[in-house]
């Protein structure tokens, strides 16, 4: 963050390291450079609520302070909530409780933007518009209306100046995540600044309505011949990166078992076609609903399925789908070496140092929940044991999984509810295979054998380049290398500490000295203050006094260095 940033963001950057303190977290504040920012004021008034916050559980309390901090805030743990491999799982159960909902705002602004960025009076675009809206979150809200052709149609509107707000956040959040970096690291969270770096593309991509326009084009595409399934159109021609308007539909939630029934439509035909329709996403497409929970999931009369609200989308490569695959196939061929094989292909970086170790894991997994039936029998109890060994062995994952994983968690709560025997397995089981045995065709066997000849081929070009390069500058000495330190925090801190008390006892000392040498002195009477003393040498004892309570209290209280 710039200067000018810094300074224009103080307030707000004092705003958040105030409820930052108010829950708790004086650790992180008092262990980073963020300490600087405090007022005296602020450090003599470390409240908390009515009820103190060290009450609630570390978790409890990041989520609170989340809350407190508004919509960016609330958005980061969203996203976090979705990379267990970076947050421990009880900070993402707590992370998952968060809810985006804020008040509504008002019919005139909303008017004010659709006018603004159409070009053109409402009432040229809309025969009728709903001045209340149907929905309302941290980014924008959603009105029903009708088009002056006669089509109903929901309007998106995002909020005023919420771009700023949240640039300013990020700004921010990005100065924290400096500031606090070592602290964070000893936390056991590594890539703070990569998790806000990922987190701010996100944001970006919600704050463009064009880009969730985008995917609901993609989708149409690639369902355009369905019977089943349908994905509701936007109107691009109307549509802007702060406005977009899709085609209002009706139904059902999918959960409504009730009124599915009153249509004649059995309950688990209607699970198991969503289960399909999402795993031909996954593994055929490599491109998925990233929230497919009971309110983005209707279901018309004539049993067709419908889609809603693409704003988060998740996306698999091809060596990921079958790696994923792979990983589901050897669970349950109870093969723990080859799911860690698997594990191995998924992973952008890991820490497996034992792969013994890690396989051992892997079957204790297995052994645990391959022999379960139906009742027993949970994905996200799988998944949740999977999250806790990738945390474990800092295993870093493409995140498209966690948004499959989630999605997988989602679906089969609402199985589960409509159908008695529903079991997850065995819908991925056959399109796992089917993407394995996809993978062993003669053209996808020569297309990786040709990307592995090219990868050999650019190696083998490039190793004699970058060899000579080593050697040139080892000759000229000028080969540096980067070496950084760890766990010498404490020792810098107590050894500033202890020259802080060596000065102050030096002055004491010289105060204390040259006072009694002051007595020594004859000075007129009108000097002398108190029991003969001179002025000076009181004032000299005064200080030397007070220094040396200021170096008491430094000694005595008790101080914890990270």
């Amino acid at each position: 963050m710039s200067l000018n940033n810094t300074f224009r963001n103080l307030g707000r950057t004092r705003e958040i390291i105030g409820v930052l303190i108010k829950y708790g977290f004086e650790d992180l504040i008092a262990n980073s450079t963020l300490r600087n920012l405090v007022t005296e004021k602020m450090r003599l008034h470390w409240l908390r609520d009515d009820k103190p916050a060290l009450e609630y559980t570390r978790w409890e309390r990041i989520r609170m302070a989340a809350v407190e901090l508004g919509p960016t805030f609330v958005k980061l743990a969203q996203v976090l909530s979705n990379r267990p491999d970076i947050v421990p799982e009880p900070l993402v159960k707590e992370f998952e409780k968060l809810q985006d909902r804020v008040p509504p705002f008002e019919f005139v602004k909303v008017k004010l933007i659709i006018e603004r960025e159409t070009h053109k009076k409402l009432t040229d675009i809309f025969d009728e518009f709903s001045e209340v809206p149907i929905a309302s979150a941290s980014i924008g809200q959603v009105h029903k209306a009708k088009l002056k052709t006669g089509e109903e149609v929901v309007v998106k509107v995002q909020r005023p100046e919420v771009q700023e707000i949240v640039e300013r956040d990020l700004n921010i959040l990005r100065e924290v995540v400096r500031r606090s970096d070592r602290y964070l690291k000893k936390q056991g969270i590594l890539n703070a600044e990569e998790v806000v770096h990922v987190f701010e593309r996100s944001m970006h991509k919600e704050l463009d309505y064009l880009n969730e326009a985008r995917n609901i084009e993609r989708f149409r595409n690639y369902y355009k011949g369905a019977k089943n399934f349908y994905v509701p159109k936007v109107y691009r021609e109307f549509s802007t990166s702060k406005i977009m308007i899709m085609e209002f539909v009706r139904g059902c939630k999918i959960t409504d078992v009730r009124q599915l029934r009153e249509w004649g439509i059995k309950p688990e035909k209607v699970v198991e076609r969503g289960m399909d329709i999402y795993l031909t996403q996954i593994f055929e497409h490599g491109f998925f609903h990233g929230d497919p929970h009971p309110g983005n999931v209707l279901v018309r009369q004539d049993g067709t399925i419908i889609l809603l609200d693409f704003g988060m989308v998740g996306q698999l490569m091809k060596k990921d789908k079958y790696a994923f695959a792979g990983i589901f196939i050897a669970m349950s061929r109870s093969d723990a070496r080859e799911m860690a094989v698997q594990f191995r292909k998924l992973a952008v970086e890991d820490n497996i140092t034992d792969m013994r170790q890690f396989v051992y894991d892997l079957n204790d997994l297995i052994e645990d929940y391959a022999y379960l039936d139906v009742s027993e029998s949970s994905i996200q109890d799988v998944i949740v044991r999977l999250q806790k060994i990738m945390f474990d062995y800092k295993i870093t994952v493409p995140g498209g999984v966690f948004i499959i994983f989630r999605a997988f968690a989602i679906l089969e709560g609402i199985g589960k509810k409509m159908h008695p025997n529903f079991k997850t397995y065995d819908f991925i089981k056959p399109y796992g295979q089917r993407l394995i045995a996809e993978q062993l065709k003669p053209e996808n066997l020569a297309a990786e054998a040709q990307s592995r000849i090219s990868n050999f081929s650019a190696f083998l070009n490039s190793f004699p380049v970058e060899l000579r390069n080593i050697l040139q500058k080892t000759q000229r000495g000028k080969l540096h290398f980067e070496i950084e330190l760890q766990g010498y925090g404490y020792a810098l801190k107590k050894w500033d500490s202890v020259t802080n008390r060596i000065v102050i006892t030096y002055i004491i000392c010289a105060l204390i000295l040259g006072s009694s040498i002051a007595l020594l002195a004859k000075f007129p009477e009108e000097m002398k203050f108190i029991y003969g003393i001179n002025k000076w040498s009181f004032i000299g004892y005064c200080i030397a006094g007070g220094l040396f309570l200021i170096l008491l209290y430094t000694i005595l209280r008790k101080r914890v260095y990270k």
